[in-house]
């Protein structure tokens, strides 16, 4: 626990984690307390609420008792612009995950790799923003000279002046940019007014596209409609209305940010967030009547549509460029058509292979025939041998589905033979099968 003097405020601290910070416009605070450190157990409170300290000198109970006399703090408490702020103290050593002696250069390594983990424009994380100003602010204190020493020494609370809240800190994403600048960037990352003006690629567009069974089989061509953003042709996709320049915005400075400061019995808060008159892009202008400053206005469009053979139900066509038009002047997105396809009322697929079920009599399944099955190149005959058992599985090779970018290949026909045995038999048909069934039992004894 430690006194630190600072004008007309004394702050209290307990370890390097918590502070109670008095500020008050106490003439003779600064005059006894010169910077002493009493550790905690040096320092307890005593049952009159006042500070007690084992040490002699300027810190002794009597003196300590003085400094926080009921009738001074309540003469005190009468002036203007006091406060009582209790918040807790972050560790700028452990945000960055650096050691108290860590060099300058382990420091600035540490702050690249956590900016580019919880950058806004990288990690949609809920509470990476936070992280990301934390570590910019920690890297702020750290890297100076000046300001680094104070804080081993005293803390957080060594970096205000009198009356200050929380310290000033800048734009977390002008550190970021400073340090990123002319490294070729990062991917796509920044905070930096020219990076919001920089061309955006426009989004993917989806289309849902329903075909039947054999147009998914052989592949087919189709003519589809899309409606999508295409630039603007009366602005040229820039939004803003021709014969006009676009300005400064005034809200925001040029900046594309805003700082909102609040102060709360915590402590001051400051957030920065993107501007919303500007959207970001620090620029005003009058935005052009056809599109209404977006640059862009949706139409609709034809286009001409290969499928390929073998495509089914979930499989998804990709399309380049034909997705929504790219902002200031960045380049379109890609269109995805996503197939559905119908059912056939007789061929099930099964991936490359097409599944059907052959009835046949028992007389055909016994002695052997030749059936015509439907297949999808249409009707062919098939070869059921003597003596095929229920339930048998014939194979016609090449009769099923081509695989998909291998148009040569082709899956099987896979055709379960299905053996009807009749329920009713009229008298001539039951002496012929009692005549086979004696003739099976002369033949079982007689093998015997």
């Amino acid at each position: 626990m430690a006194c630190v003097p600072f004008g007309g405020a004394l702050s209290v601290h307990w370890s390097q984690h918590r502070q109670c910070l008095l500020e008050c416009s106490l003439p003779h605070v600064s005059a006894l307390a010169q910077s002493h450190r009493l550790t905690n157990r040096q320092c307890s409170w005593s049952r009159g609420n006042s500070l007690a300290s084992s040490n002699a000198g300027p810190f002794a109970k009597e003196s300590v008792n003085s400094l926080f006399d009921p009738s001074l703090y309540h003469r005190c408490s009468q002036q203007r612009g006091h406060r009582l702020v209790v918040r807790a103290e972050s560790d700028y050593y452990s945000i960055l995950g650096v050691s108290r002696n860590a060099s300058k250069s382990e420091i600035k390594s540490a702050y690249r790799k956590l900016a580019r983990q919880y950058h806004p424009d990288v990690n949609k994380e809920a509470g990476a923003e936070k992280k990301f100003k934390e570590i910019s602010n920690a890297y702020e204190v750290l890297s100076d000279d000046e300001k680094r020493p104070i804080y081993d020494k005293y803390g957080e609370a060594g970096l205000k002046g009198v009356g200050a809240g929380t310290g000033d800190f800048s734009n977390p994403f002008d550190i970021f940019e400073s340090l990123f600048e002319g490294m070729g960037g990062m991917g796509g990352m920044s905070g930096s007014r020219g990076s919001r003006n920089r061309p955006m690629q426009g989004d993917d567009e989806r289309y849902n596209l329903v075909l039947n069974f054999k147009e998914a089989v052989f592949g087919t061509d189709k003519e589809i409609e899309v409606t999508r953003l295409e630039n603007c042709g009366t602005c040229d996709g820039s939004g803003v209305k021709p014969g006009t320049v676009p300005t400064s915005c005034s809200t925001c400075g040029g900046q594309g940010q805003v700082i909102t400061a609040a102060r709360t019995p915590l402590g001051d808060f400051r957030q920065v967030s993107t501007c919303q008159v500007c959207g970001g892009t620090g620029e005003s202008s009058t935005p052009c009547s056809s599109c209404r400053g977006d640059g862009r206005v949706r139409r609709t469009k034809r286009i001409s549509l290969k499928v390929p053979a073998g495509v089914d139900s979930g499989s998804r066509l990709r399309v380049r460029s034909e997705g929504n038009a790219g902002r200031r002047g960045g380049p379109p997105g890609d269109l995805y058509v996503f197939i559905e396809v119908l059912s056939d009322p007789v061929l099930k697929r099964d991936g490359s292979n097409i599944l059907i079920t052959c009835k046949v009599s028992y007389i055909d399944a016994i002695l052997g025939t030749n059936v015509k099955v439907p297949t999808v190149d249409g009707m062919v005959d098939l070869k059921i041998p003597p003596g095929t058992q229920p339930n048998t599985t014939l194979v016609m090779a090449k009769k099923g589905v081509p695989l998909l970018g291998k148009p040569n290949s082709r899956g099987d026909e896979l055709v379960r033979v299905q053996v009807e045995i009749p329920k009713r038999l009229s008298n001539e048909e039951r002496k012929l099968i009692e005549e086979i069934a004696s003739l099976n039992k002369v033949k079982a004894t007689s093998s015997r």
